[in-house]
């Protein structure tokens, strides 16, 4: 997603939190409140997703605290930035950094993010050691929250790392499956952009076909910061494949978008949740981006008659619609402000430890529906949305609805 860089100061003045959060001082009795860290990839590749996202979880807390608060606590917001101009998208040693920056600031009691999952690779373990719960709106990657890796990503014990989204062990066998049970795809080429949701997701993808019987014609990894991938484009292309899937973010995809529509036109082509943003719109357009399917790791709700306000209220606010993972992070919010009710009901002051555990055992009637967690963190429900670019004539070409809803993919 590309050819957005947004600014600290453009975040926070598209999405008007610091000061709106700030100013709510003056509007409690005695000066009660929680600092919550949103750390998203606000700057590079995939940074106008990042503010749509960011600005789905200050609309729930600006809501929260403009009707008192929760049990008289307002919520300060404290965005961070993963992304370097070096990277040009997330760094995970940027990451790590706001990590280190959350735990040592001792009013931060809760966290949402990160956007990606090599940056929760490289936040999981600190944050496990300062304690502190994070709640990531988007990133898949399962082996942050998986028992077997439990010492590496939370080495304090307890887990720390909640998902309102569901995870690659999900999303890349389900789409593997609408490849075959749905498209009849029979062979495939595999290209990942070597970051650790782009191989996880292919790694997902690849295992769950070969199940299947679609057979695997070959696969590269990318350089994402390369220009010029028509090499690999064009052995593809001397393949013969009848689909193409790309496990990675928009670094590559939308180079990968772009000069395979030049080389391979009439493949098949998709990736996952990656590949699902306004950058793959606005950065690679028509026709190049036309036909290309993604997925969700989330139920999709922002095409429900039921949401009409919550859209008006949020593109009203934004000046820009949002996607589904404005969704997922606005429920983050929810979670989170269950969790302090929850503790403060009785007059307890909020902990750390105890947001944790509040977080870990409740569970929220979200926009996408009720949310829980299970014993590592992970969101009880599993559903995979699939979605195809097409040209609505009715909308922007950048606009979300552009991604035309296909329906839930089929599990595993």
């Amino acid at each position: 997603m590309t050819g957005h860089p947004v600014s600290r100061r453009a975040v926070i003045g598209a999405g008007a939190a610091l000061p709106v959060l700030a100013g709510f001082k003056a509007a409690f009795g005695q000066d009660k409140s929680i600092t919550v860290g949103i750390n998203l990839s606000l700057t590079g590749a995939d940074a106008e997703s990042a503010k749509r996202i960011f600005n789905g979880a200050a609309m729930a807390f600006d809501e929260i605290n403009a009707k008192g608060g929760v049990n008289g606590y307002r919520i300060v917001v404290t965005p961070y930035d993963d992304g370097t101009a070096t990277a040009g998208q997330y760094d995970p040693a940027q990451a790590a950094t706001n990590a280190r920056k959350m735990v040592a600031n001792k009013a931060t009691m809760a966290a949402i993010g990160p956007q990606m999952s090599g940056a929760g690779k490289a936040m999981a373990p600190i944050l496990s050691q300062g304690d502190l719960a994070i709640i990531t709106p988007a990133s898949t990657n399962p082996d942050i929250t998986d028992p077997k890796f439990a010492a590496q990503y939370r080495p304090a014990g307890k887990p720390i790392y909640f998902r309102t989204v569901a995870t690659d062990a999900f999303q890349g066998p389900h789409m593997a499956n609408y490849y075959a049970d749905v498209l009849k795809v029979k062979n495939v080429y595999i290209l990942d952009d070597s970051g650790a949701y782009g191989v996880g997701l292919a790694d997902a993808f690849q295992a769950q076909a070969e199940k299947k019987g679609i057979k695997i014609l070959g696969r590269d990894r990318l350089d994402p910061k390369a220009a010029d991938y028509t090499a690999v484009l064009t052995k593809i292309k001397s393949m013969n494949p009848e689909a193409l899937f790309y496990g990675g973010v928009l670094q590559a995809g939308v180079k990968v978008a772009k000069q395979s529509y030049d080389i391979i036109p009439k493949v098949i082509k998709a990736g996952g949740d990656g590949v699902y943003g306004p950058e793959m719109l606005s950065a690679v357009g028509a026709p190049a981006n036309q036909g290309w399917y993604a997925t969700i790791a989330a139920p999709h709700v922002t095409d429900d008659p039921k949401m009409a306000n919550w859209i008006k209220a949020y593109t009203d606010k934004y000046g820009v619609g949002p996607e589904d993972y404005s969704v997922t992070a606005y429920d983050a919010a929810l979670v989170i402000a269950a969790a302090l009710k929850k503790i403060t009901d009785g007059g307890a002051a909020p902990t750390r430890s105890a947001m944790r555990d509040a977080i870990q055992s409740i569970k929220v009637d979200t926009l996408q529906g009720p949310v829980s967690f299970d014993a590592n963190g992970d969101i009880m429900d599993k559903t995979i949305s699939v979605f195809q670019i097409g040209s609505d004539k009715a909308f922007p070409p950048d606009d979300m609805r552009q991604y035309k809803y296909i329906g839930v993919a089929p599990a595993s």
